[in-house]
């Protein structure tokens, strides 16, 4: 995207002038000019950004700027890369290269004059192009003050009768297994039915043994095995290095035990049904398979004696109803938007998927008239096509009136995996690391992704999947007919390229979309891939997305930073690196990698990559060492590992006089470190730290040494909302680490608002020092977090705790009551097998709306039954429907417990 590339542009060429102007020392001036200069097309694409879809003048224009913004970058980027690698060559390598760099420092003046020629050009033909323009229709019209996020419903309008009939198909019938199918056109609603009925409380008590996997057009038969598996259990390292065959043996044994529902969404052919079904046993215990596809045929093969159930459009006065709420947020409409609307929702011809997206585009646009008139005339020009091509102009529309700001935070979904669950804190630091995030005075790179996020799901555009206890998206996607939009759209702008099922005999290494496009995402077959010796001048972005893990072996090592020397992302996480490769520190621009690896050491190379937003190592040592100086690297943002890792110190050798008292204000993440790193100086350069996590001997943390303990220097970050304490004393058992208290109230940060402890054997007693913990939101007591018979809370604790989580624990007796947990909305224990009730005290707690019990005993699985019974009393009907925001849920496993 032509305004995301101006912007990310112009930011690194701001970075490079301020911080590492000694690598452009030579051409600085010319780089300062190419800077002044580009500044000039900001302003006039953001106020393009919805001329230009109706002006090819300006279309031409815009892909004439992007093309020398991408020439721009490729030219400095190219040159700060050589740059940095003879600066860091000794003396005597310097000195062969004598008559090289000089050479090369002439050729890159020359091309910045030929691109400063360039946007001369380009800006005195943009003035012509923006005149013609400005007089059009709607010039003088503006939009609407963005409006405040919806919280999507639960059920969908229109869908009441479907889901009861669909339900009652599921609950109902023979002790056989049987595949029940809902068949429609794309946008119809087959998978928001599904959802609907797989969160149906009648569902989760009747089918506690759940899955919910996509399968769609393309699909790794493994990797679907292994979706379905995690729903149960996680998956061990052995499983994902099984054979599709074997983890469907292993998924059928578990399955065979007990009544299972698995809902396979997105079917597209009677081979992928034949592929799957192996997995799902006939254990005659009433268990269900839910299919949607969008073929009657398939649907038909994998149950031939039951007619599939054919989802219907919405009736007009439904279609109305959809449109309100999707376009106003509320059932009230004003009286001269009716014609209009109404008009809008008849041509929507009864799609749901229509009417969420052009609701989107009216949600923006507010209740001025004159907007829903003009989107109503543009659904009119479709009127003449048929549904499925109606439905591609109308995502068509609502992209073009997505702001300039969110166009490229949208194509970038058709990266992933089509139906792929997309992590959000994943999505928010790759869009940062893109350059797609505009700085706002007062919020984080992190905050004002997330804003964008929220807008996008405003608009309808992308679907949220999960949600964290505290109300964020966690995952999220977007529907399969918006996911080939991004695609197309992405083709269209070179805006990234798809490699699937790799074929290394028809493919060139010399492949020409190599040099056009910027960003490589790879879904398979990626070993084959980078066999192939792939040459990649231009690409920024490598991706890469795989249900295998894949181990690198020595000779493919360099094989990535050796094709694409220009990356900004690495995501190599199915790729495991068997030792470090030492050309990796060439990435200098480099700002978001992921590694997997078996070594136990990050060598100093790594700090030089000075771009370094998000690092993330994930690797089989139980230990790591970074060697590198991470405190030189100021734009680092997130260093996260799996392994309890011991960090530089901050008096490295590296660092004399001005760098003495560097210190790291975007540093937002560590995790997981090694105790005895949590030392005031090391804290004291990242000072605005909001998430730590700390694995190994807590009981180094708690040394006193003279007057004070390591733990002390956690109490100074201002900042920290997230901590999790990781008590580690492998190779001895966890009863070896046992802490014998927590320390005092006051040395916890004092903004803590997550805190996570594990393994730490603690007497139930110390849970009043953390029921003093006023900002405390989310407690999780993973296994072995503490131990003893009983519990009793302080009267006035846990003012401001949400959710409450307990692990594996010999808890027997535990008294609470609305005194203790005021603001509580959700309890979970699993594996609580000694515990004989949950407190009935919790029913009067009028914000609990969740308990789920995994494992534990019977007494307590009745117990929360009575709360839930008490619930519905209080509530004043006891068939009250617990699917709205103020029911109570209640969910027991196994279903036995529950009797």
């Amino acid at each position: 995207m032509s305004d995301a590339a101006v912007e990310f542009l112009l930011e690194n060429l701001k970075q490079l002038l301020l911080y590492n102007a000694n690598l452009i020392f030579d051409v600085k001036g010319q780089v300062e000019f190419l800077y002044n200069d580009l500044s000039l097309f900001k302003a006039f694409l953001k106020d393009s950004s919805e001329k230009r879809n109706k002006n090819e003048t300006l279309k031409e224009l815009v892909k004439q700027i992007r093309d020398v913004v991408y020439e721009a970058e490729d030219t400095v980027d190219t040159f700060v890369a050589q740059a940095a690698v003879h600066k860091s060559r000794s003396s005597i390598e310097r000195a062969f290269h004598i008559f090289d760099y000089p050479a090369k420092l002439r050729s890159v003046g020359k091309r910045i004059e030929g691109i400063r020629a360039k946007v001369k050009d380009i800006y005195d033909n943009k003035k012509f192009g923006f005149e013609a323009i400005q007089d059009g229709e709607g010039s003088t019209k503006t939009t609407k003050e963005k409006k405040a996020p919806i919280v999507e419903e639960d059920n969908v309008v229109g869908f009441e009768d479907e889901a009861e009939k669909v339900t009652n198909l599921l609950t109902g019938g023979s002790d056989e297994l049987e595949v029940i199918s809902i068949i429609g056109m794309p946008g119809l609603g087959k998978t928001t039915l599904a959802k609907m009925i797989y969160r149906d409380p009648k569902i989760e008590y009747e089918f506690y043994n759940r899955a919910w996997v996509y399968v769609s057009q393309e699909y790794s038969r493994k990797e679907v095995f292994l979706n379905i598996w995690s729903h149960f259990a996680k998956p061990s390292e052995d499983m994902y290095k099984m054979t599709d065959e074997n983890i469907a043996k292993e998924l059928r044994a578990f399955l065979e035990k007990g009544k299972y529902l698995i809902v396979v969404d997105d079917v597209w052919t009677e081979d992928a049904w034949n592929d799957l079904k192996i997995a799902f046993p006939k254990n005659k215990k009433r268990s269900r398979i839910l299919l949607t596809s969008r073929i009657k045929k398939v649907a038909k093969h994998a149950n031939p004696n039951a007619e599939p159930h054919n989802l219907r459009f919405l009736t007009p006065e439904e279609s109305w109803t959809l449109l309100v709420r999707k376009a106003l947020g509320t059932e009230e409409f004003p009286k001269e938007l009716i014609q209009h609307g109404r008009h809008i929702a008849k041509e929507c011809d009864g799609l749901p998927l229509a009417l969420v997206v052009i609701g989107g585009i009216l949600l923006e646009k507010g209740t001025e008239s004159y907007w829903w008139e003009k989107v109503a005339q543009s659904v009119d020009a479709y009127l003449s096509m048929d549904q499925e091509k109606r439905m591609d102009n109308f995502i068509v529309l609502s992209f073009n009136h997505l702001p300039y700001h969110l166009r490229a935070c949208f194509l970038y979904f058709g990266m992933f995996p089509e139906d792929y669950q997309i992590p959000v804190w994943k999505l928010v630091r790759l869009w940062i690391a893109e350059g797609f995030i505009q700085q706002k005075e007062g919020m984080s790179l992190e905050d004002i992704a997330e804003e964008y996020l929220d807008d996008l799901v405003n608009r309808n555009l992308v679907m949220v999947g999960e949600r964290r206890s505290n109300g964020k998206v966690k995952t999220c996607h977007v529907h399969d007919m918006l996911h080939v939009f991004c695609k197309n759209q992405a083709a269209e702008e070179n805006f990234f390229q798809e490699i699937k099922r790799f074929d290394q005999v028809t493919y060139s290494p010399s492949n020409p979309a190599l040099e056009i496009y910027r960003r490589l995402c790879i879904h398979s077959r990626v070993l084959n891939y980078i066999s192939s010796k792939p040459f990649g001048p231009r690409v920024r972005t490598f991706l890469c997305f795989s249900s295998e893990e894949i181990i690198l072996q020595a000779e493919h090592i360099s094989s990535i930073p050796g094709a694409f020397r220009l990356l900004r992302v690495l995501d190599a996480k199915p790729i495991s690196f068997t030792r470090f490769p030492t050309d990796l520190a060439q990435l200098v621009h480099l700002r978001y990698l992921v590694l997997s690896s078996n070594f136990k050491v990050l060598p100093p190379a790594i700090s030089c990559l000075w771009n370094m937003q998000t690092l993330i190592v994930e690797t089989s040592s139980r230990t790591l060492e970074i060697k590198g100086d991470i405190w030189k690297m100021i734009q680092l943002r997130h260093l996260k590992t799996n392994a309890s890792t011991s960090l530089p110190g901050p008096l490295a050798k590296s660092r004399k006089n001005k760098d003495d008292s560097l210190i790291n204000a975007n540093l937002r993440t560590i995790s997981t470190i090694a105790p005895e790193c949590c030392r005031e100086d090391v804290f004291a350069r990242a000072p605005n730290l909001k998430k730590l996590g700390i694995r190994g001997r807590l009981a180094k943390l708690l040394d006193t040494k003279g007057a004070s303990s390591l733990f002390d220097s956690l109490g100074k970050l201002d900042y920290l909302e997230n901590l999790k304490l990781l008590n580690d004393v492998f190779p001895q058992p966890p009863s070896e680490g046992k802490l014998p208290t927590l320390p005092q109230r006051y040395k916890f940060p004092p903004k803590l608002k997550k805190l996570t402890l594990a393994d730490t054997l603690l007497d139930w007693k110390h849970m009043t020092t953390l029921g003093m913990l006023e900002s405390l939101e989310i407690l999780k007591l993973k296994d072995s977090a503490f131990k003893g018979d009983w519990w009793q809370p302080e009267d006035g604790g846990f003012r401001a705790l949400k959710v409450l989580h307990i692990g594996r624990t010999d808890l027997v007796s535990w008294y609470a009551s609305t005194q203790h947990f005021p603001r509580l909305r959700s309890l979970t224990l699993r594996h609580c097998n000694s515990l004989e009730e949950v407190p009935f005290g919790l029913a009067d707690v009028s914000s609990l709306h969740i308990i789920d019990l995994y494992c534990t005993t019977k007494s307590a699985a009745a117990s929360a039954r009575k709360i839930q019974q008490h619930k519905k009393k209080m509530q004043g009907k006891a068939d009250q429907q617990t699917t709205k925001s103020n029911g109570f849920k209640l969910s027991i496993y196994p279903p036995d417990q529950d009797q």
